[in-house]
């Protein structure tokens, strides 16, 4: 970190902010200026918390250099991390992107996500997506059908093969979903509940984080640190997009720079969620094809047997033929794809 003293401090207080830094073992260079004093403190930043300089007397600013995320960033871990499962998908690195898609909820018809299940992976698809446990801002909108859903999900993975990601939103229900789910999913409202967070970093079963609704990246790549830091390292970052200025044609922002972004200071696999991103159909597609080029790790996408009938949100799930009319041209994109340093280019 960089620590710059007033003009004013005194030599008693440049000592004192030097012999902090030293007693955690930081190694100290000292740029003595006409005007500043700047001091450059070279050491790990988790054993001095950088207010606890600031608020010494006779300091000005200090600046951190590396990330506060540690065990998500690069610096860390130089290499891409690649999540694997047992049925030979894998999620990260240069492997081909990813595709996950299913209704936004599982609903008492069987039959409908049986449907949508066996369309999505004729047309590719890996992972079937659905909400057992849903997060609804009105308390009179449908909250999911719970561990009847799970169950549902799991006896359309045994007719498909599909993996199942599903969200969890409480840490009592973490034992229940973990049981069920290939993937556990924080939604983005709770991207900050730090205890979920943590109570998923305790299992196994890879985390697909989602990005709030407000949040920077780093808040984001923070979220992500607390499950890390807790011990699960398999955690997969989902862009779905954040609340902007113009409501009225989206649902939200979908933030496309966010994915190169983080793959610059990441070795976490990132996707993208359209749906979610966009609010309507019609921008699906077009922000799922765009998502790739961007150097998306995989797509998730909600899809429904009868979407003006839907549950919850109708408005961006694509019926199962517009999801398998999109598919030939995302199958010949991720069939063009050069993964290349990290970043998606169509090869010529």
């Amino acid at each position: 970190m960089i620590i710059i003293m007033e003009p004013e401090a005194t030599q008693e207080q440049i000592n004192r902010v030097v012999n902090k830094l030293e007693e955690n073992g930081f190694r100290i260079n000292m740029n003595l200026g006409d005007v500043l004093t700047v001091i450059a403190a070279i050491g790990d930043k988790r054993l001095v918390q950088p207010q606890s300089i600031a608020s010494l007397e006779g300091v000005r600013e200090v600046k951190l250099i590396q990330e506060p995320f540690k065990l998500a960033s690069r610096e860390s871990k130089k290499d891409d991390t690649v999540i694997e499962f047992s049925n030979g998908v894998k999620i990260g690195g240069l492997n081909k992107p990813v595709i996950m898609a299913g209704p936004c909820s599982v609903e008492a018809d069987y039959n409908g996500l049986l449907a949508v299940a066996k369309a999505v992976k004729a047309s590719g698809a890996q992972i079937l997506r659905g909400g057992a446990f849903k997060p609804r801002t009105s308390p009179y909108d449908f909250q999911g059908l719970e561990e009847k859903g799970l169950e549902l999900l799991a006896r359309a993975k045994e007719e498909t093969g599909l993996l199942i990601v599903t969200e969890v939103m409480d840490t009592l229900d973490l034992p229940l979903v973990e049981e069920f789910a290939d993937i556990i999913q924080i939604g983005a409202r709770n991207m900050q509940n730090f205890k979920l967070l943590k109570a998923a970093g305790k299992y196994g079963k890879p985390v697909m984080l989602k990005r709030g609704p407000a949040a920077t990246i780093r808040e984001f790549l923070l979220a992500a640190e607390h499950i890390m830091y807790a011990g699960n390292e398999q955690v997969i970052l989902c862009e779905r997009g954040v609340k902007g200025i113009d409501s009225t044609y989206t649902r939200n922002t979908l933030d496309l720079a966010a994915v190169p972004i983080i793959h610059k200071y990441s070795h976490l696999p990132v996707i993208v969620d359209p749906s979610h991103g966009t609010g309507r159909r019609y921008l699906i597609e077009p922000m799922s094809k765009a998502a790739l080029i961007a150097g998306a790790n995989g797509l998730m996408i909600e899809v429904h047997h009868d979407p003006d009938r839907a549950s919850s949100d109708g408005a961006q799930s694509l019926t199962i033929e517009q999801f398998t009319n999109m598919m030939i041209d995302i199958n010949k994109i991720i069939g063009r794809l050069d993964w290349d340093n990290k970043h998606a280019t169509i090869a010529k």
